[in-house]
């Protein structure tokens, strides 16, 4: 090796370690701000709460829902019953406690039922027995009322929401 060569590789070796720690240092450095091992994990805090809140809302919609299905069939079964009860004495008990009855999942106390025969309300079971009778072939009418609960993460987006559902029967 000529002697020239010889001297800069001598100072190339020197200097080789301080550009190596300032590497390091940078690399340090821009290394924290630059690491992304945690990004996921943030934004899925900052996105987490959102769609729990949408998640609560789908099952909470689907349990009203379901209650009215439940209420849907409870005055359905109310109404056939209602219908067919011409010579009963007590046609509107015998069709509350059926629909009662076809309604496990709800709360029999909070199901309100009216009952009218031809556009005619009757609100006592001697009262529909005798409209029942007289009017064979007519419409009997029944109308179910039950509450429902849109109450999400303990907002409430439909206070004194109510479902409703009416069905007409021929009486027999």
């Amino acid at each position: 090796m000529v002697g020239w060569a010889k001297a800069l590789k001598m100072k190339m070796d020197r200097t080789r370690p301080l550009r190596a720690r300032a590497l390091i240092r940078r690399r340090r450095v821009t290394g924290v701000a630059g690491d992304k091992s945690g990004a996921a994990a943030v934004e899925f805090g900052l996105i987490a709460p959102a769609l729990l809140m949408i998640l609560m809302a789908i099952i909470q919609f689907g349990l009203v829902l379901n209650n009215y299905l439940e209420l849907t069939d409870a005055v359905r079964v109310a109404a056939r019953t209602f219908s067919i009860s011409g010579t009963s004495t007590t046609p509107m008990t015998s069709s509350t406690t059926a629909a009662t009855a076809s309604a496990a999942n709800l709360t029999g106390a909070n199901i309100t039922l009216t009952y009218s025969v031809n556009g005619t309300a009757c609100t006592t079971d001697a009262g529909c027995a005798s409209a029942l009778a007289a009017d064979a072939g007519d419409s009997a009418v029944v109308t179910g009322s039950y509450p429902c609960s849109l109450t999400i993460m303990a907002v409430n987006f439909a206070s004194g929401c109510t479902l409703t559902s009416s069905t007409a029967d021929m009486v027999e």
